[in-house]
């Protein structure tokens, strides 16, 4: 049986994270698991990374820092945890951009994308189906003109997929959260 699935989008600071760790905290569970794909890349976001995650520890979260092919977390779901998965942007730059320092980018490599993509999907199906409630955050930056037009395909359709699967879909705009589905 799937549980609850809610998928949350918003520009820079709209206020998505907060909204999304608010409805995490409301649904029944055992424990509130906070998926991260930040990467420390400079002292700057290694200090935000630290930070975030002793606030969200002296609020009753656990942290899992997964950049990267999110399956990984699935051994540490447990049935009727709460999951929020913080961010869907994040964790598409360090997949299409895996290979950077070899000079082999996956988004270059034909069918690479592909495979991330469907192994994606089964990994969001299969913890929808362990935790009482799935809450996906990303950014909504398909109205910004970018120089990564690839970034912006897939992301679109990554979108249209969670919008499509979703109980909810909501967007955030300045701190008001706009129910779309």
């Amino acid at each position: 049986m799937a549980h609850e699935l809610i998928f949350i989008s918003g520009g820079v600071r709209s206020g998505k994270s907060a909204y999304a760790e608010s409805l995490a905290r409301k649904a029944p569970g055992e424990r509130r698991l906070y998926i991260a794909s930040g990467v420390a890349n400079d002292s700057e976001m290694a200090e935000r990374i630290t930070r975030h995650r002793q606030d969200r520890a002296k609020d009753g979260w656990w942290t899992i820092e997964q950049p990267q092919q999110l399956s990984a977390v699935l051994p540490l779901i447990q049935p009727d945890d709460v999951v929020l998965w913080d961010c869907v942007t994040t964790w598409l730059a360090n997949e299409l951009y895996e290979g950077f320092e070899q000079g082999e980018l996956c988004v270059e490599q034909p069918g690479c994308m592909d495979q991330k993509w469907k192994e994606l999907q089964k990994t969001i199906d299969a913890i929808r189906k362990q935790a009482t409630r799935f809450v996906i955050v990303s950014n909504e930056i398909l109205d910004e003109p970018l120089a990564a037009p690839q970034y912006q395909e897939w992301l679109g359709k990554i979108h249209q997929w969670l919008t499509r699967h979703a109980d909810q879909a909501i967007e955030m705009e300045n701190g008001v959260a706009i129910r779309r589905k």
